[in-house]
């Protein structure tokens, strides 16, 4: 696809890996929305993109994708303004992560659910009719790590990974005979505020590699390449690739490992190891 001149919606655009795709659109010379709650940080964004004489422009739309009505608003606004929608960045999403009885049924649980899984479904339900019409599209569903390999305190945000997945999946052989593409994208330990809003306790100094950490910039170049040359999916870095065959091959030796040295040691004193 040529991006220049296409109409690209980008969810969760106000930081991140959206805010790292939006700007990357913008250098493209697409017309971009961007869709977030953050309206201020929004509209920086836009005036960064706007002033990059790319030919780009931007359409800032204030929307919480836990809310059928603001997506609706938002596809209209999008139709009414442009005309026709070439691109969907399936992008918004947060993670509570802690141990599941520590979660809170409605601001942990409920709320993850609500964007990660059902503001992904009803944005792409919005869109597709469109799409249809057009006979021609690209949804890129940003998944995670986590939607293939699912990891102790990541119960809830693992779960909503793993429906974005399938239900990608089915998608993607739904609509392709429409010239609709459908790809997801699995990036690992990206640095973002992801890990700011995420809760994070850490007995233990399990964390990512440096040398596995991603940049929100090059998850945003990714997502553009996706768009460009579609793929079902892409794990990134590519040596993740590692993580999740030996979890497909050997899941027995994954829990025994990812048991004996994360979840006793983060728990000991709970299970009363000394």
């Amino acid at each position: 696809m040529d991006i220049k001149g296409k109409v690209v919606i980008v969810t969760g655009a106000s930081s991140g890996i959206g805010e790292a795709a939006a700007r990357e659109f913008g250098r493209e010379g697409a017309t971009v929305v961007l869709a977030a709650r953050r309206v201020d940080k929004l509209q920086a964004l836009a005036q960064e993109v706007n002033a990059m004489n790319t030919g780009a422009q931007t359409l800032v739309m204030q929307a919480d994708l836990s809310k059928l009505e603001d997506i609706q608003s938002m596809i209209a606004q999008t139709l009414e303004r442009f005309g026709r929608i070439d691109v969907l960045v399936n992008n918004a999403g947060f993670g509570r992560l802690d141990w599941l009885e520590n979660l809170d049924p409605i601001k942990d649980i409920q709320a993850q659910m609500d964007v990660n899984i059902m503001g992904v479904i009803q944005t792409t339900r919005q869109v597709l009719p469109i799409m249809m019409k057009q006979r021609a599209g690209s949804i890129i569903n940003m998944c995670s790590m986590a939607g293939l390999v699912g990891t102790p305190t990541y119960s809830i945000y693992a779960a909503t990974k793993h429906a974005v997945h399938g239900f990608s999946e089915a998608l993607r052989r739904e609509v392709k005979p429409w010239g609709i593409d459908v790809s997801l994208i699995y990036p690992g330990g990206v640095v973002t505020e992801f890990t700011q809003h995420a809760g994070i306790k850490r007995k233990t100094n399990a964390k990512t590699p440096k040398f596995m950490l991603l940049t929100a910039e090059q998850v945003g170049a990714a997502v553009v390449r996706l768009v460009r040359h579609p793929r079902r999916m892409l794990v990134i870095p590519w040596l993740w690739n590692v993580t999740v065959l030996m979890n497909k091959l050997f899941p027995g030796l994954v829990d025994y490992t990812t048991i004996k040295r994360f979840t006793i040691p983060e728990r000991a004193e709970e299970l009363n190891i000394k």
